[in-house]
Order: structure tokens, then C-alpha cells, then sequence
């Protein structure tokens, strides 16, 4: 080869690129959040997380995080919530209406099917040992969930979220004072700073 040829170009690998996951049919909603349930003893939330956020990616962490913090705020259990919101914004109504169906059905199945053999054999003390394991193993899942939430919040080091978090655990968890009345207080606080940080920002 001759001196005076260029070098050839460097080969750069080829990466596919990147693609944003389809959004969810109905099936697939009704299915998913079923696997959940019925794999979420103690407490779906750990699970839910798991499955939108790091298996299927139809969230981001900040995503979850912000509709997971709607659902605080709306009547009814907030994993119910969490479900017809997820699938109303991927398949409007229908949507909504299957990952409910899958959210609560199979588990009210199994938990009819429980309730009749805990009837007859509810007494026996292996029976409650292993569910006070089953219940230190859900505590253990939520704590996980928690920390997995806050990541995000501490990797943007945003110091306002941290500290109202930390004020409204403390009014609810120590303090015990009434979550209506936090709630009151914390959405128009958290919304001001917000709107603060953001002018500062700008």
C-alpha cells in the first residue's frame, strides 16, 4: 500500500438503535398486571415497579414515580389506582378497564380458594409461622421499592423533594397527625417549590 493513501477509517461498531417499547395492548395489560398480583404477596407495589419500570420499560423512574404520586391522591388503594391510570394511558377506558380486571381478579380468586382451606386449617402453627414470614418478606419488598423510588431524587441531588419527603414522613409516621390534613398542606408547598425551582431555572 502507498505511503501517500489515507488510512482507512476507523470501523465503528454498529449499535442498533434505539427504540421505545410498543405500548401495551389489552391483553398484554391484563396479563401483566395479573402476573403481578399474583406474584405480589404483601404488597404489589414492589412488583408493579419491577414490571413497568425495568421489564417492559413503558416508564421511567421519574414517570412512575409522578403517577404513583397521582394515585396517592385519589380515592381507593393506590395500586387499583395505579393500574387503571397506567392502562387508561396507553388504551383509554378499555385499558384502564384491563389491567384492573387483571389486578384484582385472579388474586380475588385465589384468595376465595385460600379463605375456604384457612377455614379448616387456619389453627395449625406452621400455618401462622409461615405467614409471619410471608409478612417480614413483604415489609422487606416495600423498603426496597422505597429506596428504588428515592433513586432518582437523589442522582438529580433535588434537596426541595428530599426534604418534603422527609417532612411528610415524619408528620405521618411519627407525629401521626391526620393524612388529610398533610396532604392539605404538603400538595400546595410541594407545588410552590416546584414552580420556584423551575422560575429560578429559567
Amino acid at each position: 500500500m502507498s505511503s501517500d493513501s489515507p488510512p482507512a477509517a476507523a470501523s465503528e461498531p454498529d449499535f442498533p438503535p434505539a427504540t421505545t417499547p410498543a405500548p401495551p395492548g389489552l391483553i398484554l395489560l391484563f396479563f401483566a398486571f395479573a402476573k403481578m398480583s399474583l406474584a405480589g404477596f404483601g404488597g404489589v407495589l414492589p412488583f408493579a415497579r419491577r414490571a413497568i419500570v425495568e421489564e417492559h420499560r413503558w416508564m421511567s423512574a421519574d414517570e412512575f414515580n409522578e403517577t404513583f404520586a397521582l394515585c396517592h391522591f385519589l380515592p381507593g388503594p393506590n395500586i387499583v389506582n395505579l393500574s387503571f391510570v397506567f392502562g387508561s394511558r396507553f388504551r383509554g377506558l378499555k385499558g384502564g378497564l384491563a389491567a384492573f380486571a387483571g389486578l384484582v381478579g385472579p388474586p380475588m380468586v385465589l384468595v376465595m380458594l385460600l379463605a375456604v382451606l384457612y377455614a379448616y386449617y387456619g389453627e395449625i402453627e406452621a400455618l401462622r409461622r409461615i405467614l409471619a414470614g410471608v409478612s417480614c418478606a413483604a415489609v422487606g419488598l416495600l423498603l426496597a421499592t422505597v429506596f428504588r423510588m428515592m433513586m432518582p431524587l437523589i442522582k438529580r441531588r433535588d434537596l426541595a423533594a428530599l426534604l418534603l419527603m422527609v417532612a411528610v414522613f415524619t408528620a405521618i409516621g411519627l407525629v401521626r397527625l391526620p393524612l388529610q390534613a398533610v396532604l392539605l398542606v404538603a400538595i400546595p408547598v410541594s407545588l410552590a417549590v416546584t414552580f420556584l425551582i423551575q422560575r429560578i431555572s429559567a
